[in-house]
């Protein structure tokens, strides 16, 4: 930056071109990494019954009512632990992803 100032690059080319850049990496990975969390804490609290009320539906309410079912209807409850397992998993491996691919110490 201090190169930059001294060819007299003003105080918004130096932020789009040098902190922007250097910026915008962790907190895209750290989005993607928040939604994941977030899907993870609702599924929960509606597991638990303190989440989105029963009307609304959620996959920590589907697991909920299907806990009461797991002898004899074992897919109630492992299919909605799977959507939630694949899209936490998705999530992760996207931020994961971005982080790679934006990571300023691995380009070449």
């Amino acid at each position: 930056m201090i190169a930059a100032r001294a060819i007299g690059a003003t105080d918004g080319r130096i932020i789009v071109k040098h902190v922007l850049p250097n910026g915008l990496s962790p907190i895209l990975v750290s989005a993607t990494m928040g939604i994941g969390g977030a899907i993870l804490i609702e599924s929960a609290l509606s597991f638990l019954g303190l989440g989105v009320q029963p009307p609304t539906p959620s996959w920590g309410s589907l697991l909920s009512s299907g806990k009461d079912n797991i002898e004899i209807a074992w897919w109630l409850s492992a299919f909605p632990g799977l959507a939630i397992l694949i899209t936490v998993l998705g999530y992760n491996l996207l931020g994961e992803g971005i982080r790679d691919a934006l990571d300023p110490r691995q380009r070449e």
